[in-house]
């Protein structure tokens, strides 16, 4: 996986700020070409609490931003069940829009705090 230069700078910057933990932890949200990922994490323990993606929500092969707010209910979903109500939200050194800010809008309006 090559990141740019620029994003792997933005990464580590947000990275060095925010950090999830067991009373707030970190959604990290991961795009590729075709699909979307987020996953909230214990950065204390290094455990994945819940996840989802773009291909357990749609059979479509790309993603739009209404599949990216549904990865995000999906997410607030399964944090729900798991009792997790406050998160931090880690973008991942992508761009605050576009899909990225439909998936932070979805889990918003699935009860997340962010």
């Amino acid at each position: 996986m090559a990141l740019s230069k620029s994003r792997l700078r933005i990464k580590k910057g947000i990275r060095n700020k925010i950090s999830g933990t067991a009373d707030r932890p970190r959604i990290s949200v991961f795009k590729s070409n075709t699909s979307i990922y987020a996953q909230i994490i214990d950065d204390e323990k290094g455990h994945t609490l819940a996840y989802a993606s773009s291909k357990e929500v749609s059979e479509k092969e790309n993603t739009d931003q209404s599949i990216s707010k549904e990865v995000g209910k999906k997410l607030a979903e399964k944090a729900a069940a798991s009792g997790i109500v406050n998160v931090v939200f880690d973008r991942n050194g992508y761009i605050y829009h576009g899909n990225v800010k439909a998936l932070a809008e979805g889990a918003r309006e699935g009860g997340l705090k962010f």
